[in-house]
């Protein structure tokens, strides 16, 4: 389940920070609509990784297969949420 606070909750980010980890990301709000995440390093690096891999496809292939191996059509909606 996401873990959505609103903004004004990082004036205590340590208890914020306790509540990230690499399957609980954080959303915070404003004005209850959706503004950051807050994504642990290995998270970050996961997705780097991916999008290098996506580069990488779409050098040697083209952006539609690469699309079709990250698991998007071609509107760019994902179908997938892992990382």
């Amino acid at each position: 389940m996401p873990n959505i606070k609103p903004i004004s909750d990082l004036r205590n980010y340590t208890e914020v920070l306790k509540q990230v980890d690499i399957s609980n990301r954080v959303y915070l709000t404003r004005n209850g609509h959706g503004e950051y995440g807050i994504l642990t390093m290995a998270e970050i690096d996961a997705i780097e990784k991916l999008h290098e891999i996506k580069q990488d496809i779409s050098a040697r292939y083209g952006p539609q297969k690469a699309d079709a191996v990250s698991g998007r059509n071609g509107n760019g909606i994902s179908y997938s949420t892992t990382v």
